[in-house]
């Protein structure tokens, strides 16, 4: 299966890129894993919405252009539905042994996604009704996939 983590905005913090590297080298045995990174708009301070509807649009459309026809898209919304670890591990191996692929999942960026990129979505998943930063996102992200390929191949993790 690949797995692409695609997502707006760089990762500035070496604490971050620590743990992106690290979980991108366990994922290594069980999937191949890309991540691409777009890049974000400088919203302005008071920007007003109708400049921050641009500013999404702007970062959709290039995401879009790394979104496959043919790829499984699970956009990360606060609107989504909110799985267990288990759950997610089922969701993966269920997509896999229907023939799947490629999974994509989408992170925004500060100010979200465009409704575009939430309509070509094949799954809506939410971590929690919170907002966390983007950047940490992809790594809690990543190791949850992680921790769903051990779950899925019955080796320990930690619960």
């Amino acid at each position: 299966m690949k797995i692409t983590v695609l997502c707006v905005g760089k990762i500035k913090e070496k604490y971050f890129t620590g743990a992106i590297e690290e979980y991108s080298k366990r994922l290594s045995r069980y999937c191949k894993l890309e991540i691409i990174e777009v890049a974000d708009e400088k919203t302005p301070d008071g920007a007003s919405e109708a400049l921050e509807e641009q500013i999404k649009q702007k970062e959709a459309e290039r995401l879009m252009k790394y979104i496959p026809e043919d790829a499984y898209v699970c956009v990360l919304a606060i609107l989504g539905k909110q799985l267990t670890s288990e759950e997610l591990s089922e969701k993966i191996n269920e997509l896999g042994v229907r023939g799947t692929s490629h999974i994509v999942f989408v992170i925004g960026g500060s100010l979200g996604l465009a409704e575009c990129i939430n309509k070509r979505a094949d799954y809506l998943l939410s971590f929690s009704k919170m907002t966390f930063p983007h950047q940490l996102m992809r790594v809690v992200l990543l190791e949850q996939i992680y921790r769903s390929y051990r779950i899925m191949m019955g080796e320990p993790y930690h619960k």
